[in-house]
């Protein structure tokens, strides 16, 4: 992780954010129309209301990203953290994870919510890592989710 800092959107980013996320998504899902929409249109789907797009960078390289969605007041979703294969096992998926919680709490978030695939397993470990437990899931939100998890922030 010594080479890997993040930093925040630049629209020319936006690209690395989609293709990091399609890649993931289609390799073991399907591509729902919510994702093609805030893939594509990441300034309207997340930034304009106050959400966050972090990236990671490892020498100068954009290798992953994480989104932080505005829900209301007090709570964000952590959404669509996707690191490119060719660098996995660096730790970029935790720094991501790590910044985004700082983040939220610079806002002065209260809570963060996931839905996540209890088939994604080292996901699912950096978020355990993190302290989100595990709660009941509404329907409807993403058909490929299964598991949705919160963490109270202090």
């Amino acid at each position: 992780m010594t080479n890997i800092h993040i930093a925040p959107y630049r629209p020319e980013w936006q690209p690395y954010f989609e293709k990091f996320n399609k890649s993931w998504i289609e390799k073991h899902f399907v591509l729902e129309a919510i994702d093609n929409y805030v893939l594509t249109h990441p300034e309207e789907a997340i930034l304009k209301d106050g959400g966050e797009i972090l990236f990671a960078l490892h020498n100068q390289t954009v290798i992953g990203a994480v989104a932080l969605k505005k829900i209301d007041n007090a709570t964000m979703e952590l959404t669509k953290m996707a690191v490119d294969e060719a660098f996995h096992g660096l730790g970029a998926g935790t720094k991501l994870c790590k910044s985004a919680l700082e983040k939220a709490k610079e806002l002065e978030v209260k809570k963060l919510v996931l839905y996540t695939q209890s088939a994604l397993k080292p996901a699912l470990s950096i978020y355990k890592k993190f302290g989100f437990q595990q709660i009941p899931i509404e329907q409807g939100i993403y058909k490929r989710a299964d598991t949705k998890m919160e963490l109270n922030i202090k």
